[in-house]
């Protein structure tokens, strides 16, 4: 298959939200908050197959200590084919040497990103006020 990842991709919001529903994630109804958050984002990098948007993740960080990777998503008809990791080896390759890179993961998500080298923070709970509903 052959996929095209490109970082600061022109994003379409159609194509953003279809996305988003495809994987069930509640930011989907907030479309106008999602398209704003995704260009406030420091990198954000898409997956194309065919020119159609197929992935997408980004990244929040102050530039030079500390990035945080909110979103990961590939529809659900291209999952388990390496997008995802193309997607964060990407992302992960532009905050190389970064003091801190860090991410939020539940379910099977957790063993997706330790297979990438992430682990548990010492003794650290994840905490949050959450508005959403996919959790």
């Amino acid at each position: 298959m052959d996929i095209h990842y490109q970082a600061g991709d022109s994003l379409d919001e159609a194509e953003v939200i279809a996305l988003y529903q495809a994987n069930h994630w509640s930011s989907a109804h907030k479309p106008r908050a999602l398209m704003a958050a995704l260009a406030g984002s420091h990198t954000v990098v898409t997956a194309r197959h065919q020119s159609k948007l197929i992935g997408l993740g980004n990244a929040l960080s102050d530039g030079h200590l500390v990035v945080y990777y909110p979103h990961l998503l590939v529809h659900p008809d291209y999952q388990r084919n390496g997008i995802g990791s193309g997607i964060m080896r990407r992302l992960m390759e532009r905050y190389a040497g970064f003091h801190q890179q860090q991410l939020t993961a539940d379910g099977d998500a957790i063993a997706f990103y330790r297979s990438l080298g992430f682990e548990r923070s010492g003794n650290t709970e994840p905490m949050w006020i959450y508005q959403g509903d996919e959790h």
